[in-house]
């Protein structure tokens, strides 16, 4: 692992967190796996060796809980999800170099050498705690065969993890009020020996690392305050049959808990990679036991498991360290978390079968906010981007170029792309390099779309319609540069849309995959000859999308008026099944205000410019707001929940008559607005001016 700018001379491996073998798709998860293919893409169009790899994860009492409902055997029901995974990634264009399964052959034995290799060192440890188990049913109870609630914040909590509440992950015998699954009888605690991995001697190193970790900022503060908490050892077995067994001694009826083979699947997944191709291309040792650049790409809901239990057994197995955790945010639909037991969700397999091509959600979910900010999903939004981004500004550039090359030059003119040009293209160039190391696919998208803006802008100030009569050589130059800034547009494009990229190269008679092309061809000249283009996007009519807003709102409500449908929404071990947070809300006040006393709230439409955490407080950050009149320093608890770096730039609604206040020796004159657990910050739909009072 290294900290030097990519591309660098070691070979990287891009990850996502894995599908639980366990339910269809939909676009929350997408949103990761799309995601960490566009930023693989892009590390190769900056010529850094990358492979991307993941497999399913089959293990787990959800998906033995599954198949006993089915009447088949675990193996069986996983492999059938895994095999319908394996269907559905390509149909949008996420090319893994390798996809494996955590079941098979290389990850057991893989898995297996890290526990004993962990157990050798001394890592490892057996302790009698306290285990749920079910006299009815007459068996221990294991993970989400345990419900209750958690011990640190009451809400609902299953298992190993407080999913609907905190998120923190939970030790055997924490749930309060057990009960199982399996008969719904209150459980109650049993003393049984199990195997525990001392993270607690990590902690130095992990404090260590997390000041070293690149990626997301919610992925590097979020696991201090566990580390300030105190680590707790981690509970590695578990009483059930469908898993990989515990390698050691004294421990035969047990078997690994997922989350321990889970990540481990990706060092297998790299090693059948290498398997495949041969050391001499892609060596998973260089990359796992050297100084690879290892890039993990995750849902916000497992930070803990991959910057707390992870880096700690590669630590301590003698495995290389990741070199960036990226954790992405959630999707919602308006303004309610994803679930798949209310059906609130857009599959995968809809979304395809409604025709549109996969682009073009790729684009959105790469593009709509920063990788780590929740983003929420309405077909109107998906519209407006696709029409005003890649149809009117990248396809109308695209479409108009070529075509009045081909009708008047059969081609590429004849003439040498002029400085402004060349030199614009080298500054989206810089712009890729530069978001591509912040770990900004938005600012890879928004390069390429800026650039292509610039294209209309270019060919509309020349007008070299009027000039192919009375000027045709500055005519020639001039649609030389636009065919010019259209490959352009294609080569940085690729990462994010990389089928309508490949359509442009075609159309440009170019040899080859665009995928292959490194950003330095951006600037090679295109053919000489191509055939007449076709237009690349298709505007999407407002009928059209009316239509499948009345569809969706349907279906939720179809949904919501089952009465059965009361069960909490099944979450993922390996990946969030909803990537969402819970559909639970605190209560209305009953208490009312009166109008007048809203009247004495000052509330302003603001524009964050600067944005910095605060030394030695572990949530709060400074923030400069301006709020038209003037500009303000707020203090904000929003360190671990926003990415500040990309804050500046972005409207909030600040309460302006707020009394100031001095925390940890930064006064803060104002207090702004946001929703949720997550501080998803308020803002306006329009084009308000800052200052405007909210009403």
């Amino acid at each position: 692992m290294s900290h030097d700018d990519y591309p660098t001379d070691r070979p990287a491996v891009v990850t996502c967190g894995l599908p639980y073998a366990n339910g269809d798709l939909h676009i929350g998860h997408l949103r990761g796996y799309i995601g960490a293919d566009a930023f693989n893409r892009a590390l190769k169009t900056l010529g850094q060796q990358s492979a991307y790899v993941c497999g399913s994860d089959m293990h787990g009492t959800p998906v033995a809980v599954n198949a006993e409902e089915e009447g088949v055997e675990p193996e069986a029901f996983a492999l059938r999800w895994h095999e319908q995974y394996e269907e559905t990634f390509p149909q949008f264009a996420v090319d893994f170099d390798n996809y494996g399964h955590t079941h098979d052959e290389t990850n057991t034995e893989t898995t297996q050498d890290i526990v004993l290799t962990l157990e050798e060192e001394g890592h490892i440890y057996e302790k009698e705690i306290q285990v749920a188990y079910d006299p009815d049913a007459d068996q221990y109870l294991p993970d989400r065969y345990v419900e209750g609630t958690c011990p640190y914040c009451g809400a609902k909590a299953r298992g190993d993890e407080c999913d609907e509440g905190c998120q923190r992950h939970l030790e055997p015998g924490e749930v309060e009020d057990p009960h199982s699954s399996i008969t719904g009888n209150p459980a109650e605690y049993r003393e049984r020996t199990h195997k525990f991995f001392r993270v607690s001697d990590f902690e130095a190193y992990l404090t260590e690392f997390l000041d070293d970790l690149e990626g997301t900022s919610n992925a590097r503060n979020q696991p201090r305050q566990w580390i300030e908490d105190g680590l707790q050892d981690w509970c590695i077995t578990r009483d059930m049959d469908w898993g990989i067994d515990y390698p050691g001694e004294g421990a035969e009826d047990l078997v690994l808990y997922v989350w321990v083979d889970a990540p481990i699947e990706y060092i297998s997944s790299t090693k059948q990679y290498t398997a495949r191709v041969g050391a001499d291309e892609y060596d998973w040792e260089d990359v796992w036991k050297d100084e690879g650049e290892i890039v993990h790409v995750i849902g916000r809901d497992i930070i803990q498991h991959h910057t707390i239990f992870w880096p700690a057994m590669l630590e301590g197995a003698g495995y290389n360290a990741p070199r960036a955790v990226a954790a992405t945010g959630f999707i919602t639909i308006d303004g309610k978390g994803l679930s798949t037991s209310r059906n609130r969700a857009i599959w995968a397999r809809e979304y395809l079968e409604e025709g549109f091509h996969p682009d073009l959600l790729r684009y959105y979910l790469t593009t709509t906010g920063g990788l780590q900010q929740d983003v929420d999903f309405t077909w109107t939004a998906f519209q407006e981007k696709v029409n005003g981004e890649l149809v009117g500004t990248v396809g109308n550039f695209w479409y108009r170029s070529l075509l009045f090359a081909y009708r008047n030059y059969e081609g590429t003119p004849e003439a040498e792309v002029s400085g402004e040009v060349e030199s614009r293209i080298n500054g989206a160039i810089e712009e890729v390099r530069e978001a591509v190391n912040d770990y900004s696919l938005r600012g890879v998208g928004h390069a390429a779309v800026r650039l292509a803006q610039f294209g209309n802008e270019y060919i509309q100030r020349n007008e070299p319609w009027k000039l192919t009569d009375d000027e045709p050589d500055e005519a020639a130059q001039v649609i030389r540069d636009c065919v010019q800034l259209a490959k352009a547009v294609g080569v940085l494009l690729e990462p994010i849309a990389p089928g309508k990229a490949q359509a442009l190269w075609e159309q440009l008679g170019e040899e080859g995959e665009v995928a292959d092309a490194h950003l330095a061809e951006a600037l090679e000249a295109p053919p000489r000859h191509f055939d007449e283009p076709g237009e690349l996007f298709e505007k999407i009519e407002d009928d059209r999308v009316d239509e499948l807003e009345e569809k969706l709102e349907a279906k939720i409500e179809a949904a919501a008026e089952d009465a059965s449908e009361t069960e909490s929404d099944e979450t993922d071990e390996g990946e969030a099944d909803d990537m969402a947070a819970t559909d639970d809300l605190e209560p209305l006040l009953e208490d009312r205000i009166s109008f007048e006393e809203f009247q004495d709230l000052d509330i302003r439409v603001g524009r964050i410019e600067a944005a910095e955490g605060i030394d030695g407080a572990d949530d709060l950050a400074r923030l400069e707001v301006d709020i038209g009149f003037e500009t303000r320093q707020v203090v904000a608890g929003i360190k671990r929940l926003h990415d500040l770096e990309e804050l500046p730039g972005t409207k909030c609604i600040l309460l302006a008559n707020m009394e100031p206040a001095e925390l940890f020796g930064v006064e803060s004159n104002g207090m702004i607005l946001a929703a949720g657990e997550q501080a998803d910050l308020l803002t306006t739909h329009g084009d308000a001016e800052l200052g405007e009072k909210v009403r």
